[in-house]
């Protein structure tokens, strides 16, 4: 039997001024290969800001639909985030499925969960997502007409039960996940019981934690070269021995889903359970793709995340991964020094998850942090250029 074939999409992206604007929307064309899109036209424009009826205006709006009937597309996608009659609008002036960067994300979250947490998170998201959307194209809200002595005009009383049904499987759901989180606090107070010192990884999607995670814990996490390869969290001992300059210790690693920017506020709430490694963690290994030419941004977009949920004033070791990746002039002389992170020195290793580089000198630094942190070794069996430890 025959894959179905990928629908075929033209993507949009409207420059508003923002730095961080992707001309070439290539995240976005990520974003859609990930969810088995292929995009065959990419279109963007200027705007001060968006338009109240149709986000980019008629004129574009005909030179989208143009351009789609040109290229045989079946849907169109947009950079930002649309609001529920922006959308509505659209698809009635191209005549196609319009979506956004919001629902596209949420498609893929929903593809990749694994878990019964992910699922739920996922679930909830896509309810909170769907509950604003309720009027659109949903051709059975058309059946309950009005009429004398009835409020409102065709497809009222439909639309109340849909809000009606939504609501409670969103209290349902958050009711589900509430149980989950107890779990996942009853599993981090046996923790806390042994003394177990917490790691987690965070970074943008795609910076590579998964291959780092699997490196140094020799687990078998799925990882591959595509945004949000991996959703659910992943804990795993990480041994630190005499080799590392340590006494013999484990410690506990945790994998958590990548940050993007834009990420859906819906999907910041609803994954709150599963970020919540990274809010009790002991140590950040804060995971930069170091071959980007954006990661600046990247780590940027991080750092908020990290203070929405409120894991901003964990201590962080940054890891500038895929050194394999870089050009011979941007290689750096030593693998380890200092990267400035909102006005404070944060230490900064490179590594190749891939190839194994550097990877002795992260498990070092781990070691030397840990006990420094747990007053095991004296000032003499580490290097505090390394370490970076409120006192």
């Amino acid at each position: 039997m025959s894959e179905p074939k990928a629908a075929l999409t033209v993507l949009v992206g409207v420059d508003f001024g923002h730095d961080h604007f992707d001309g070439e929307l290539e995240e976005l064309a990520l974003l859609a290969e990930s969810a088995g899109l292929q995009p065959v036209a990419r279109i963007t424009c200027k705007r001060k800001a968006p338009d109240a009826a149709l986000f980019v205006g008629t004129g574009k709006a005909d030179e989208i639909k143009l351009l789609a009937l040109q290229t045989g597309a079946t849907e169109v996608l947009f950079d930002q985030a649309l609001s529920p009659a922006q959308q509505r609008n659209l698809e009635k002036a191209l005549e196609l499925p319009v979506n956004d960067r919001i629902f596209l994300i949420l498609q893929i979250f929903a593809q990749r969960a694994r878990s019964h947490e992910g699922k739920l998170q996922v679930e909830l998201a896509k309810l909170q997502y769907v509950s604003t959307r309720l009027v659109r194209r949903w051709s059975h809200l058309e059946r309950q007409s009005g009429g004398i002595g009835m409020r409102g005009g065709p497809g009222e009383k439909q639309i109340e039960l849909d809000k009606r049904i939504i609501g409670d499987s969103i209290k349902r759901t958050k009711e589900r996940l509430e149980k989950v989180k107890k779990q996942r606090n009853t599993q981090r107070r046996q923790r806390d019981k042994r003394q177990t010192f917490n790691i987690s990884l965070v970074g943008y999607t795609n910076a590579g934690k998964s291959t780092l995670f699997n490196a140094l814990v020799k687990a078998r996490t799925y990882a591959a070269d595509q945004l949000f390869a991996t959703l659910d969290t992943t804990t795993r001992q990480l041994y630190l021995g005499n080799a590392d300059g340590g006494v013999g210790r484990s410690v506990s690693l945790s994998d958590t889903v990548g940050f993007i920017r834009n990420l859906p506020h819906g999907l910041v709430d609803a994954f709150r359970a599963t970020l919540q490694e990274a809010i009790d963690a002991d140590l950040l290994i804060h995971v930069v793709d170091a071959a980007n030419p954006d990661y600046p941004e990247q780590i940027a977009e991080v750092q908020r995340v990290l203070k929405e949920i409120g894991a901003d004033n964990v201590q962080q070791l940054l890891v500038f991964n895929k050194l394999d990746a870089l050009e011979i002039s941007q290689i750096p002389l030593q693998l380890s020094d200092m990267y400035e992170i909102d006005g404070f020195d944060t230490p900064r290793i490179f590594v190749s998850a891939q190839t194994g580089a550097g990877l002795p000198q992260l498990r070092a630094h781990l070691a030397n942090t840990v006990h420094a942190v747990l007053g095991e070794s004296d000032n003499s069996e580490y290097d505090p250029r390394f370490i970076s430890v409120d006192n």
